[in-house]
C-alpha cells in the first residue's frame, strides 16, 4: 500500500479537543493534489493518530464529520478515503468558482486598498516571463493557487469566502495538476497580469471578465484534454 502523503504536525495531546483535530485534518487534506495519483488517497485511522498524537476516536469523529461534509468517504472494511470527483462535477465546479470568482474581483475594486492589490503583483515578481515560470513550475503552480484565494478574499464578502472554501479542495488539485499540461503555464502567466492591471485600474466589469475568461480557458481544457477523470 502506498505511504498516504497527507502532511499533519504533532498535536499536544492535553489541549487537543475534537474541533481541533477535525481543523487539522480539513486543512491538511485541503493541501493534497487528490488527483495526482490514479487512485483517491487512503487516510489511515492508525497512522493519522500517530502523526497527531492523539487516540484513533477523536480521529474517526473528525473523520465522520468531514464525510457529512463530503470530503471524506468511509468504505466498509476499506477504510476512509479522501473524496474526488466525476468530470462532469469538476466542469460544474469549475463554471461555479468562475463565476464566484469573477464576482469577488468586480467587489476587489471596491473593497480592496491598493496595498492588498499591490501584492497580487508582488506575487509573481520572480516570474518576470513565461520561461521563468516554466523553469520553476512548482513554485508558479503555488502562487496560482494563492492568486486566485487571494482574489476571493479581497471581495471582503465573508459568505462569498464560505463558499468558495467548500469548491477549494478541488480547484486547487485541478489546477495544480493542469498547470503543467500543454503549456497552460504560458496563457496563465498573461491572464494574470491583465487580471492585476484591471484591479489596480479599479475596472470592475474588466476584471469580472478577465477572470471568468481565465477560468473558462480552464473549463476548456478539462473538457478537451483531462481524460484522467473520466
Amino acid at each position: 500500500m502506498p505511504k498516504q502523503n497527507i502532511k499533519l504536525r504533532p498535536l499536544i495531546v492535553n489541549t487537543v479537543l475534537k474541533d481541533r483535530v477535525y481543523e487539522a485534518l480539513k486543512v491538511a487534506i485541503s493541501s493534497m493534489d487528490i488527483y495526482a495519483e490514479e487512485d483517491p488517497p487512503k487516510l489511515d485511522e492508525r497512522g493519522l493518530a500517530e502523526e497527531l498524537g492523539v487516540s484513533r476516536t477523536p480521529i474517526r469523529e473528525a473523520l465522520s464529520r468531514l464525510s457529512q461534509e463530503g470530503l471524506v468517504q468511509n468504505i466498509p472494511r476499506r477504510g476512509a478515503f479522501v473524496v474526488r470527483k466525476t468530470k462532469k462535477e469538476i466542469l460544474e465546479m469549475i463554471c461555479v468558482w468562475g463565476a464566484l470568482e469573477g464576482l469577488a474581483a468586480r467587489m476587489a475594486t471596491v473593497s480592496a486598498s491598493d496595498k492588498e492589490l499591490a501584492e497580487l503583483r508582488k506575487m509573481f515578481a520572480t516570474f518576470r516571463d513565461t520561461e521563468g515560470a516554466s523553469a520553476h513550475i512548482d513554485e508558479y503552480s503555488e502562487k496560482n493557487i494563492s492568486f486566485h484565494q487571494a482574489i476571493i478574499r479581497l471581495s471582503k464578502c465573508d459568505l462569498l469566502v464560505q463558499i468558495a472554501e467548500g469548491l477549494f479542495i478541488h480547484m486547487h488539485s485541478i489546477r495544480s495538476r493542469t498547470i503543467r499540461e500543454r503549456h497552460r503555464v504560458q496563457g496563465s502567466v498573461i491572464d494574470h497580469m491583465h487580471i492585476i492591471e484591471a484591479l489596480e485600474k479599479r475596472q470592475g466589469d474588466l476584471s469580472e471578465r478577465y477572470v471568468r475568461e481565465h477560468t473558462e480557458s480552464l473549463k476548456e481544457h478539462v473538457s478537451n484534454y483531462v481524460d484522467w477523470l473520466e
